[in-house]
């Protein structure tokens, strides 16, 4: 139990203090989480978007060009200004004034059409680029393995494919942008003002140094802000989401309360991080508006002197003024643009995180194995060594010989237990024959759940191999295998559709006559009576059904592909006795044209199998009919009879 909530917890449920941040709580526990900050680049974070932008790049640069362009035609007006004062203004000739407003309304007006351009050229391809980040996460939550579900939250995820992704769409559609646009147009007009007089153009460059230094120390420091403010909203998504989903539980025990703290004290540590993040911006910011004001007033006092003194023109000095004016807004957006390219570069680094997790694929020698079977299997003949049991027995094709479903030296443990934790399981050795129905028993926590999951390869072997037909499951593509097996779970799953398409599931082709052939199978006639019928939506998790539809649907969505193996995880334990037999009768026609392995707790659904296995601490230790066991085996007397003090004799 110790190692399965160990499990459970997972990287992204802990929390803990960064070292450069102590306060900043709640970061999870993932490595690049801890990292936050520390070794971390931005550019080299948000270059890896690279491959989503590429499709869209013509609008892109086209977009970033224009607001340059409309940028730069701000600077145009200053020069423009200029030539008003020093001319038409100072030899006080209405025409020039009439033609110099007019100009500057044109410049205007050219300006904020070109900013809209910019905004309609990228409004919808990155609008496509964030449809296709959220497409290519939720493909690869698809792709990923069990073992990587338990460890993380939805609440993460959920918050990835979302927040973040949002975020992105964003940073790219402005920040991006107009870290370019701005930093171009600072160019220009340093090369104005240079222009113009070079030595008030020095006054206003005196603040770069420190501001580089500054923006550093932010950058470093709000990149572990940024990442725990994020990760804590993932947390904050998982609790909201449990506290949906597990609703009933919660006011079954008046917990409401505690809940309500729970929540509180979690909003609460996201509004500290929020606060403190807010600080750092805050500082930042009011440092970048203080020192290039304070420049710009030492510049205007310089100028002024210079002008009493004849040594600069008057409409020199309002050309230069409107120029670091017209700078303000690129420099003093600076903090801004950086807090948003770290937000950026944190949910790229989030997003990565789960798109960098290795999908449990075939390997390559797997790959040509199974290109060996298939061609065998062509040829009818059997398959090549190395991929078929030592008995020699072909893959089914139809004519050749069915070995059915075969266990050898199987091993599990958990890629995150203790290295000296023993395997959950050790050594399973088990031949269930073609045709035949095999009933696993063993006390709670002996591992029978997670044997049945290594069928289907929802988690994959330590060591050993199971073969299907005398064919190796991982040489066998995943397709291939999930049509072959088919699995029915002892807590259903059913998802916000119809009943109808919770039961075709089950299968890629189902006729009409397969789903009512599969709801009359597992007793499911309920569905008929619903308002809909089998169009009636069950609604999220199916909790407008009981425990026992719900379980009679799954199973149901189990059989309506007539699979050629079949595994059942304990499918009867929500029925009540009546439903139960008329279940178990009609289950038996779909037993005997099926090999099946069925977990079973009650002698009731033992009685459908033709052999049963007892599971002991990891390990077959015992094999044969139900009378046998009750004959030879005191620990199987103890489970089917529920007495503890059995099993001690």
């Amino acid at each position: 139990m110790a190692a399965t909530d160990e499990r459970l917890r997972g990287p992204e449920r802990e929390t803990h203090r960064s070292d450069a941040e102590g306060e900043a709580e709640g970061e999870a526990g993932s490595p690049s989480a801890r990292n936050a900050g520390r070794g971390r680049s931005a550019v080299r974070s948000l270059s890896r978007l690279w491959p989503y932008l590429r499709p869209v790049r013509a609008r892109f640069f086209t977009a970033a060009g224009v607001a340059v362009v409309a940028s730069c035609l701000g600077l145009v007006i200053p020069l423009v200004l200029k030539w008003m004062v020093d001319g038409p203004v100072a030899d006080r000739d209405p025409g020039g004034v009439w033609l110099g407003g007019a100009l500057l309304l044109v410049l205007g007006i050219a300006e904020a059409g070109l900013f809209g351009l910019r905004r309609w050229l990228v409004g919808r391809p990155l609008a496509a680029v964030e449809a296709s980040m959220r497409t290519d996460l939720y493909r690869h939550l698809q792709r990923l393995p069990v073992s990587f579900h338990d460890r993380w939250s939805s609440g993460q995820l959920l918050s990835r494919a979302t927040t973040d992704l949002m975020l992105l769409r964003m940073f790219l559609a402005f920040p991006l942008t107009f870290l370019v646009v701005n930093g171009v147009t600072v160019l220009a007009g340093f090369a104005i003002l240079f222009a113009q007089q070079w030595t008030l153009g020095l006054v206003l460059l005196l603040p770069a140094v420190p501001l580089v230094v500054l923006c550093s120390v932010f950058e470093t420091r709000y990149a572990v802000v940024a990442r725990a403010v994020q990760d804590q909203t993932g947390d904050l998504t998982t609790v909201v989401e449990e506290g949906v989903l597990g609703v009933r539980i919660v006011k079954g025990f008046g917990r409401h309360r505690s809940q309500a703290r729970a929540f509180r004290a979690l909003t609460e540590r996201v509004r500290s991080t929020e606060l403190r993040k807010a600080g750092l911006l805050a500082t930042i910011w009011a440092l970048i508006m203080t020192l290039p004001e304070l420049a710009i007033g030492t510049a205007l006092v310089l100028g002024t002197v210079q002008v009493a003194d004849g040594e600069l023109s008057a409409g020199t000095l309002v050309a230069f003024l409107s120029t670091a004016l017209t700078l303000r807004w690129p420099v003093e957006s600076l903090g801004f643009l950086l807090a948003m390219s770290q937000d950026a570069a944190t949910a790229t680094d989030r997003f990565f995180e789960v798109m960098d997790e290795p999908t449990a694929e075939p390997q390559p020698a797997t790959q040509e194995a199974a290109a060996q079977q298939a061609s065998a299997t062509r040829n009818g003949s059997a398959p090549s060594s190395g991929s078929a049991p030592s008995n020699g027995s072909a893959p089914s094709n139809g004519s050749a010989p069915r070995d059915g479903l075969r266990f050898a030296g199987v091993e599990f443990r958990y890629a995150d237990a203790p290295p000296d934790a023993p395997p959950v399981l050790a050594g399973v050795d088990l031949h269930i024959r073609s045709g035949e129905t095999m009933a696993l028993v063993g006390a709670t926590g002996s591992g029978k759940t997670t044997l049945t999951a290594l069928v289907p390869r929802l988690h994959e072997l330590t060591h050993g191999r199971i073969t299907l037909d005398g064919r190796d499951i991982t040489a066998l593509p995943r397709d291939e295998l999930r049509e072959l097996v088919a699995v029915a779970f002892e807590e259903p799953t059913l998802f916000s559709a119809t009943a109808g398409e919770n039961v075709m599931m089950g299968a890629a082709e189902v006729t009409e006559a397969d789903l009512l052939r599969a709801l009359d199978v597992a007793q499911a006639d309920f569905v008929h009576a619903l308002p809909k019928g089998t169009d009636t939506q069950v609604g999220e998790q199916g909790l407008s059904l009981s425990g026992g539809q719900r379980q009679r649907l799954a199973l149901a969505r189990a059989v309506v592909g007539q699979p050629r193996f079949l595994i059942l995880d304990d499918p009867l334990s929500a029925l009540d006795v009546h439903t139960e037999a008329l279940v178990e009768a009609a289950l038996r026609q779909v037993l005997a044209t099926t090999t099946a392995l069925v977990v079973a707790h009650r002698p009731s659904t033992v009685l459908l199998a033709d052999r049963v296995a007892l599971l002991s601490e990891g390990r077959i230790t015992a094999v044969g009919t139900h009378h046998q066991l009750l004959c030879d085996s005191a620990e199987y007397r103890s489970l089917m009879s529920g007495d503890e003090r059995e099993e001690a004799r």
